[in-house]
């Protein structure tokens, strides 16, 4: 019989892993193809296999960056392996959000639209 695990486990473990990768991230990987990351949430399998980590990237593309933190992810496993006190650690994938660029993409077009419209938008 599997046992369930407890409510919210993997959301604490995403949580946890991606404190740990950020502040590993900013002190390990010396790549200048990551430019200054950002990450804005992680995402863990119910298995505890694969963790996926959404970030963002300043002072680099998102395909240049992308592929350096996937080529450091094996290094930052090993680092959170050591870190947590969990039987499965799971293997790190990077994605690029681009939720955020499609805010102020949304945001441009709110802005031109109120503009149009004859509004003063405020803050300007």
């Amino acid at each position: 019989m599997i046992k369930p695990t407890k409510p919210g486990r993997a959301n604490r473990i995403a949580d946890q892993i991606q404190r740990d990768v950020a502040e590993l991230i900013q002190k390990e990987v010396s790549n200048p193809k990551t430019g200054l990351v950002t990450l804005t949430g992680c995402e863990i399998t119910p298995d505890y296999a694969h963790a996926t980590i959404y970030f963002t990237s300043i002072g680099s593309t998102p395909e240049e960056a992308t592929e350096a933190l996937n080529s450091a992810a094996p290094m930052l496993h090993s680092r959170i392996f050591k870190l947590l006190k969990i039987h499965t650690v799971p293997q790190l994938h990077f994605v690029y959000d681009k939720s955020v660029e499609r805010g102020f993409e949304m945001d441009q077009l709110i802005r031109q639209a109120r503009e149009e419209d004859g509004e003063k938008v405020k803050g300007e």
